[in-house]
């Protein structure tokens, strides 16, 4: 389920480029080109055509030019569209949301479905578009997609009883694990694919020290391990996403208690 096209480092950030322009593209609300574009060239081809090439080879392939030749245009063309990379970055992200949101939200009441169909929602777009690793989202452009991405997932965890900020940190607290998650597969492949050394045989190298090591008696807990402490068929994400729920179920469950308390001190 992983991907080696992109490297997990960041490099690129939204909301970087002209943020009006950006807003304005992804709003409808700019004027549209006027100066004989390419008939059938549209900012919907170019955002896909975008999407297409990040998604087969990279973010650091998605470039004017490179776009230009895919559509079969004039680079001049695609900026009577778009300004630049900086701005396509941000339609290509409201993009990518748009196309894994789900039609049906959870149940308002169903706030553990909402939080596994976030989660689950999540893990499908890093892992269907790698490059997003490659992105600092920190500021995030809001377009449609993502304003309407936020409005479900609201709606899902409504009945969890929480402030509006405990809320969003909920939001945040299933992004940053499944990031996290994602990160480290992309790692993980990446560091393979950079140094050409497997993960079998990474670790086969370490064996012969590993084993004096565990002998010696200074590492007891490390030494008791299970043979299949650290095996591939164990869901890191799947584990993980229990435990937040767990951990979610404990913080509601005294969010409802502090309630009544509250009123009847009041």
């Amino acid at each position: 389920m992983t991907s080696d096209r992109t490297p997990a480092r960041t490099t690129a950030t939204s909301g970087s480029g002209d943020l009006n322009r950006s807003l304005e593209l992804l709003w409808g609300t700019g004027e549209p080109p006027t100066r004989g574009p390419k008939r059938g060239l549209t900012l919907d081809r170019i955002v896909t055509a975008a999407v297409e090439v990040a998604d087969a080879e990279g973010l650091d392939a998605v470039s004017m030019r490179r776009l230009s030749a895919e559509l079969g245009t004039g680079t001049m063309s695609l900026y009577r569209y778009v300004p630049g990379k900086a701005e396509l970055l941000d339609l290509m992200l409201d993009r990518v949301r748009g196309a894994m949101l789900d039609p049906q939200p959870p149940e308002p009441c169903d706030w553990r479905a909402a939080v596994d169909a976030l989660a689950r929602a999540e893990l499908d777009l890093y892992r269907r578009h790698p490059w997003l690793l490659k992105v600092n989202q920190t500021r995030t452009v809001l377009g449609p997609s993502a304003l309407r991405g936020l409005e479900l997932a609201l709606t899902g965890l409504k009945s969890m009883g929480l402030t509006d900020p405990e809320t969003i940190s909920v939001i945040i607290a299933v992004q940053s694990f499944v990031t996290g998650i994602v990160r480290m597969e992309a790692e993980a492949v990446e560091a393979a694919k950079e140094t050409g050394v497997s993960d079998e045989e990474f670790w086969k190298r370490q064996e012969p020290f590993l084993d004096r090591a565990m002998a010696s008696g200074d590492f007891p807990l490390m030494a008791s391990l299970s043979a299949d402490t650290f095996s591939k068929d164990f869901d890191h994400f799947e584990f993980g996403l229990r435990a937040l729920v767990d951990g979610f179920e404990a913080r509601v469950t005294r969010a409802a208690k502090a309630e009544p308390a509250e009123e009847s001190g009041g």
